[in-house]
């Protein structure tokens, strides 16, 4: 701790916008090295999406109906961009629960003693949750290809449609961890803010187009399921990784997955940043 207070005092002076890079850059360190030092971090936020992997594959496939057929090969090509999606996602908990147990600590009052920017240390715990989550999908994708996923060419142009998939994918996960930064500011403890973090969660990934078809979904249901930002974000990853499943649709969200995907996560980070930052000057105060 005290190498991450004397890099914060010994900042070389600069603009506000200059000294908040380099302040979250600082805190997106520790919270690294803290990772590095506790692996089971890491290991577990991998096991649990590698289990959905496994029995959404394997127990779902080939009773689940996709388009006209219920073919499971259809099937798992057509899950693992929710799988993908949930996953980022649930980097929520992680982040929520980090934050309240830094407040729990003292921590978060020890870097507000600091000559430092304000909204670094959030900015800092969101990138270093970003860096997790990035090792987490890769896992995830190499698992997805040993179980049979495929993107829908191998041909090599085609790679930059896949890493736009991915990219997607990761601005989505840290719109959402800005979410779980501002339920770590706001509960007592990191076993609420876990609680907090992830139950919000089920209805939005489950009402959505990630594991069924949402055009079989009921017409009210199937709207809410539309105008999802996880379902544009999984939209737009099957139609750029060319997986079957790219659900017809006359929502404009639907129509224009990439676009809608890119509007709501950089909205969702406007709004939750601006409030998780309030926040944490409230508490200062």
């Amino acid at each position: 701790m005290s190498a991450v207070t004397d890099a914060v005092r010994t900042a070389a002076p600069g603009g506000s916008l200059g000294q908040s890079v380099r302040d979250s850059l600082v805190v997106a360190k520790r919270n690294l090295i803290r990772m590095t030092r506790i692996p089971e971090m890491v290991l577990f936020g991998i096991i649990q999406p590698v289990m959905f992997v496994v029995m959404f594959t394997y127990v779902f496939g080939g009773s689940m109906q996709i388009g006209s057929t219920t073919d499971a090969g259809v099937y798992k090509d057509f899950l693992m961009a929710g799988i993908f999606a949930q996953t980022v996602t649930f980097a929520t908990a992680g982040a929520a629960a980090g934050i309240a147990d830094d407040m729990q600590k003292g921590l978060v009052d020890r870097f507000r003693s600091l000559p430092m920017a304000r909204g670094a240390v959030l900015t800092g715990r969101t990138v270093a949750d970003l860096v997790q989550t990035s090792i987490t999908l890769l896992v995830l994708a190499i698992v997805a290809l040993a179980v049979g996923w495929r993107t829908g060419s191998a041909d090599p142009t085609n790679a930059g449609r896949i890493l736009a998939g991915f990219g997607l994918l990761l601005l989505l996960g840290y719109a959402f961890t800005w979410i779980g930064a501002l339920i770590g500011l706001s509960v007592r403890t990191p076993e609420a803010a876990t609680s907090g973090g992830i139950i919000w969660l089920f209805p939005v990934t489950f009402v959505s187009n990630a594991f069924v078809d949402s055009s079989q979904m009921t017409p009210w249901l199937r709207h809410i399921a539309e105008w999802n930002p996880f379902s544009a974000t999984v939209q737009a990853c099957r139609e750029l990784f060319g997986n079957p499943g790219v659900v017809q649709s006359d929502a404009w969200p639907m129509q224009h997955p990439v676009w809608a995907s890119v509007i709501w996560s950089v909205l969702i980070v406007v709004v939750f940043r601006t409030l998780a930052v309030r926040k944490y000057r409230q508490a200062d105060g």
